[in-house]
C-alpha cells in the first residue's frame, strides 16, 4: 500500500512538471565567476582574472552541464569583468550560445583601483554602519545604493527584452544577492539585518509562469558539481 502511494506521488509530480514545461515560462539562471586572482597591474589593484582553482571550478560546472543537459539557454548574457568573462569563455561550450557582454551586470564599482582591500576596509570601518550604503568610497564611484539600482534596472531590462526565454547570467555575487532585492522586494533594512554566502560557479534559478507576476526561486547557490569526486 505504501509504496502504491509512494507510486501515486511521483507519478502525480512528473504530471505536474510537465504541465508546467508546457506553459510559456521565463527562466534566469544566475551563476557566479569562478575563483579569481586580485593584484597590482599597471599600478592599479586590478581583477586578473581566474586562478587555477577558478578554472578547474569552471571546467567542473562545464562538464556537469554537458553531462546533465540541464541549462539550455537561449541568451548566454556575462559581465565583462575578466574573471566572469573568462568563467563564461569556458563553459560557451557546454551552452551553444554566443557570449553577450553588459557591462550593467558588472560588480559594485566601489573603487577606481587606487585602493588596496585594506585600505578600502580601513575607509569603511570609519564610515558609521548607518551611511555606508550611501558613501562614495572613491571620487566618481558608486554607493551601495547606486549599485543596487543599476543591477535591478538590468534584470528590469533583461527580463523585459528576453520574456518567455531561457536566460543565463554570468555574474558576481554581489549582483546575486541584489537579485534577491528586485525578485523578493527587498529593502535596505533586509541588507543590514542579513545576508547571504554566494560560492564561486554556484548557480541560483529563478523563473516566472507565463502571465504571472510571481518569481520563483527554484534554487540557490547549487555547487555539487565542486562536492563530488
Amino acid at each position: 500500500m505504501a509504496i502504491s502511494c509512494l507510486w501515486c506521488c511521483v507519478g502525480f509530480r512528473a504530471k505536474c512538471l510537465q504541465a508546467l514545461r508546457s506553459l510559456e515560462m521565463t527562466h534566469i539562471y544566475l551563476i557566479r565567476h569562478g575563483d579569481s586572482l586580485d593584484g597590482l597591474e599597471d599600478g592599479k589593484h586590478r581583477d586578473l582574472g581566474l586562478s587555477s582553482e577558478g578554472i578547474r571550478q569552471s571546467e567542473r560546472l562545464r562538464d556537469r552541464l554537458v553531462s546533465t543537459g540541464e541549462i539550455k539557454p537561449e541568451v548566454f548574457i556575462s559581465s565583462p569583468e575578466r574573471r566572469a568573462h573568462e568563467t563564461a569563455q569556458i563553459l560557451a561550450p557546454a551552452l551553444g550560445q554566443p557570449i553577450l557582454l553588459d557591462a550593467d551586470v558588472e560588480e559594485w564599482r566601489s573603487d577606481d583601483g587606487s585602493l588596496s582591500s585594506e585600505e578600502f576596509m580601513g575607509r569603511w570601518e570609519q564610515v558609521p554602519n548607518s551611511q555606508r550604503l550611501f558613501h562614495h568610497w572613491v571620487e566618481g564611484g558608486e554607493s551601495w545604493v547606486e549599485f543596487s539600482a543599476r543591477v535591478q534596472t538590468a534584470l528590469n531590462r533583461i527580463l523585459r527584452e528576453h520574456s518567455g526565454k531561457t536566460i543565463l547570467l554570468l555574474t558576481h555575487g554581489g549582483d546575486i544577492q541584489v537579485a534577491f532585492f528586485y525578485f523578493f522586494g527587498f529593502g535596505l533594512a533586509n541588507f543590514r539585518r542579513s545576508s547571504m554566502v554566494v560560492n564561486t560557479t554556484s548557480i541560483t534559478h529563478w523563473l516566472q509562469q507565463e502571465e504571472e507576476d510571481r518569481w520563483i526561486l527554484e534554487r540557490f547557490n547549487d555547487y555539487q558539481h565542486l562536492s563530488s569526486t
